[in-house]
């Protein structure tokens, strides 16, 4: 009888939990079809899926699989939505554990951190190890090739695994059957059955190396799913913490797989190079990039995170300014075509949005009403406005609110 009310307590807060991992996974992406569809019979499929998992009969649907060309060519897989609901889920059970764990200066996908979070504290490191740029001190920026493809699952789900057992007091979650999750989703292979969007021609140019379709045996997760940047962030936990404890870096700081190590001795620094290629080789089976190695005095100024950071003073990159150009045109194409409907408008203010986001953390007002007075078609301001000097596009007109 005890263990009956056990087990009903505990389907009772899968239920709640999965339910969260519903409404974390719909954001931003309730219009989808997967979305709507699922949707529609939402207590139904929330059930559903509860008692695949508590039951361990859940399986993993067909991906898609597309690529993208901006702001580099990327191997993207789109997960079905009731699997984005069990990465929510995964994420919202795990994540609270592992991020005490993580240092301070690793950016990526974590709350309260990310790109404008990491130029800042790169922008501080030269400032501080310069003793505000009044004496030398070098910065070295390193890459590691094809991470996402170059993970090596058995030896990340160990990682996972030894953290979480020897956490379990601060759990709030059945062990188990998060570790089954996690089991299913890492070593679920989103290349077989997966649905091809696009055309064989988009994978022209795309290196080997960032593909999971040229993966190595075990190897490789998809780019795309929310668990992927978690389990990113994990693998290379330990590596973070060896470079500044065991090399003694104390400015360093990591986005993924791009990494920024400062410090006033030169030959230190270049000493460091062979000592953490052999690091990663030996301890997590990774490459360092041989041709992303870039060692240079703090004047010269380092490119990171979309920005060029100097005394001073901080950039936007050339590639983002060229992107947003790009995009601008490929919007005045579309207008001069057709009148937009209401994706199309979205689209729009999403894409313009999107970038005027990341260029007002930077000096660039004239760059922005350069750009879009000069370069924007004038079709577009019958749909759309500027708001808070040239912050934000906002649409124009009932009939057309998004």
């Amino acid at each position: 009888m005890q263990q009956t009310l056990f087990n009903v307590i505990d389907t009772d807060k899968l239920t709640l939990d999965m339910f969260q991992a519903y409404y974390d996974a719909r954001k931003n992406k309730r219009n989808t079809h997967n979305a709507l569809a699922f949707e529609k019979h939402l207590e139904a499929n929330v059930f559903a899926l509860c008692e695949e998992v508590f039951n361990k009969t859940y399986q993993p649907r067909p991906s898609i699989c597309f690529v993208v060309n901006k702001p580099v060519k990327r191997e993207i897989f789109a997960a079905d939505f009731r699997d984005r609901i069990i990465h929510h889920l995964i994420y919202n059970y795990i994540s609270p554990i592992f991020e005490p764990t993580f240092i301070n200066d690793s950016y990526s996908c974590r709350r309260g951190k990310g790109t404008h979070y990491g130029i800042k504290r790169i922008d501080h490191f030269i400032r501080s190890c310069s003793r505000n740029y009044s004496q030398d001190c070098y910065v070295l920026k390193l890459d590691i090739k094809g991470y996402f493809m170059a993970m090596n699952k058995k030896l990340l789900y160990n990682k996972i695994k030894d953290e979480l057992l020897g956490k379990l007091y601060k759990a709030d979650f059945e062990y188990s059957i998060v570790i089954y999750l996690i089991e299913k989703t890492l070593f679920n292979d989103p290349t077989q059955g997966c649905k091809i969007k696009g055309r064989k021609a988009d994978w022209q140019g795309l290196p080997p190396s960032k593909s999971l379709f040229h993966a190595k045996p075990h190897c490789g997760l998809p780019i795309g799913n929310l668990t992927s940047q978690l389990f990113g962030n994990i693998y290379m936990n330990a590596f973070d913490h060896w470079v500044k404890q065991t090399l003694g870096i104390k400015y360093y700081g990591r986005y993924v797989d791009d990494f920024v190590l400062i410090h006033p001795n030169k030959e230190y620094l270049k000493s460091c190079i062979p000592v953490i290629r052999t690091y990663l080789k030996k301890e997590l089976k990774l490459e360092l990039h041989p041709t992303k190695i870039h060692f240079q005095h703090y004047s010269k100024g380092v490119q990171y995170l979309g920005a060029v950071i100097k005394p001073h003073r901080t950039y936007i990159a050339r590639r983002t300014t060229g992107n947003f150009f790009a995009s601008m045109a490929q919007h005045n194409t579309k207008i001069r075509e057709q009148k937009p409907d209401k994706e199309t408008l979205k689209a729009f203010l999403s894409s313009m949005n999107s970038y005027l986001g990341i260029m007002k953390h930077h000096k660039t007002y004239k760059l922005r009403k350069a750009m879009i007075f000069k370069h924007l078609s004038a079709w577009w301001w019958n749909y759309a406005y500027l708001k808070g000097g040239i912050m934000k596009f906002v649409s124009k007109g009932r009939n057309m609110r998004l």
